[in-house]
């Protein structure tokens, strides 16, 4: 059952996945970098000229910090989706939110047409206790349109002490019209890793995000649904995961796979181009595993789905996941504030990229028609965000994507003692035991 874990540092510093976010301090670009490249001196002639003109001629005097930020915020956000400046507030309250504990509503969100969507909510927080769901379109904060604010703002407006209370304004499909939602703010501890017996032998494992510590913390959960016994299959549910740490995803596939490559990234320079290998040795001792995605799988969650279905190791069920296989750099600045920059792609060991594609799953889901009534909300994923980064590969025809999904995350406690088994609680984790007890039959027969 042991596995030592050599997993390699090096991208970890300064390298980030999803939107749980690690600070580092990595070196960009050397100092040869573009040296033949000349200054764009015309272009920043007419930058010079918009600046003075609105030093001299806006409504009201301008500090010229605040131009300068705008300027660089104006300069990223025109890029893709996830690179953005930090200024001082907000290089901090990323520093606090990597703590792993904040005040807040317990939801990963992105800009979309310059409203706020929710890729998912986090499991067990006031997000997901009060009904948000993937997809839904956030129009106002209070009483404050969201059309012009910036996602820092937004996500600065969301966050707040414990036990302060906030109102959602937001759009669903398949809704009437607007839904007001009102959230009490709670501390927002993220636990990566839950984990309970479905039936003798099969054991079912969540991994909410990736941390540092997630891989470590599969291997006691591995451990723990082996106390009674061996395992006949295993499922590992990663709906709604919005990503982390490229070493936690690094760690639970090397769980799982006894060699071969896991994830690899390609970007212009050398610094950003890295290959993770997996070490002998397989927590679930080769036990057949179904793994659950959703349009919520975002990032790390689709480089664990992606290297186990490129070796066989896993089934995938579920949806088509987000598209999120871009990577970002924390480059820290003067004054305390940074740059986060998408420095690169990454692949599956088969050489695919998920950058705006996603993992198509083995075996998909169709949603129930009571889940179709109760959730029928908009798929969100990488491929909808403006100006989102092509995925790198040139592609001969499209590749239609599977609506389906079986709107269903794996099912909480929240203090309340449920009678019916997790399993019959969640239709596709109840598909995914029933194709766990087929693969069992199968192997005893062989």
């Amino acid at each position: 059952m042991s596995k030592r874990f050599s997993v390699g540092f090096g991208l970890v510093t300064g390298v980030i996945l999803g939107v749980f976010l690690s600070v580092s301090i990595g070196v960009f670009a050397d100092r040869n970098d573009g040296a033949g490249t000349a200054l764009p001196v015309e272009d920043l002639r007419r930058f010079t000229d918009v600046y003075m003109r609105i030093k001299r001629n806006y409504v009201s005097e301008v500090e010229d910090r605040e131009l300068l930020d705008n300027a660089i915020k104006g300069m990223l956000s025109g890029l893709d989706p996830h690179s953005a400046y930090l200024d001082e507030r907000e290089f901090r309250d990323l520093q606090v939110g990597t703590s792993g504990e904040f005040g807040g509503l317990g939801i990963e969100v992105g800009m979309e047409d310059g409203f706020i969507k929710v890729i998912s909510p986090i499991d067990d927080t006031p997000a997901s206790r009060a009904g948000i769901r993937a997809g839904d379109l956030i129009i106002r904060l209070d009483d404050t349109p969201v059309k012009g604010m910036t996602l820092s703002d937004a996500v600065n407006k969301m966050r707040g002490k414990r036990g302060t209370d906030i109102t959602l304004t937001i759009m669903r499909d398949g809704a009437d019209g607007p839904q007001r939602i009102t959230i009490t703010r709670d501390i927002i501890r993220v636990q990566s890793v839950r984990w309970e017996e479905l039936e003798p032998g099969f054991g079912y494992v969540r991994i909410t995000n990736f941390q540092a510590r997630t891989a470590r913390d599969l291997m006691r959960a591995v451990e723990s649904l082996t106390e009674d016994g061996p395992l006949q299959g295993l499922v590992l549910d990663l709906r709604n995961n919005p990503g982390g740490v490229l070493n936690g995803a690094v760690g639970v596939s090397d769980a799982f796979l006894e060699e071969g490559l896991i994830v690899y990234t390609e970007g212009r320079l050398q610094e950003s181009q890295f290959r993770y290998t997996a070490s002998p040795g397989d927590v679930a001792g080769g036990v057949p595993m179904v793994v659950l995605v959703n349009e919520g799988s975002a990032s790390a969650s689709e480089i664990v789905a992606g290297a186990l279905q490129d070796h066989g190791r896993a089934v995938i069920m579920g949806s088509p996941t987000f598209g999120k296989g871009s990577v970002q750099t924390i480059l820290p600045l003067a004054q305390d504030t940074a740059i986060k920059l998408t420095t690169a792609r990454y692949y599956t060991p088969d050489g695919r990229s998920i950058q705006a594609e996603g993992i198509q799953p083995d075996i998909t889901i169709e949603r129930l028609s009571l889940a179709t009534i109760e959730s029928n909300g908009p798929v969100v994923n990488e491929a909808n965000l403006q100006n989102r980064l092509d995925n790198g590969i040139e592609r001969m025809e499209n590749e239609g994507s599977a609506d389906a999904d079986d709107g269903n995350a794996a099912s909480e406690d929240n203090g309340e003692e449920d009678k019916e088994p997790l399993a019959q609680r969640d239709y596709g984790l109840n598909e995914a035991l029933n194709l766990l007890k087929g693969l069992a039959i199968l192997g005893k027969r062989l």
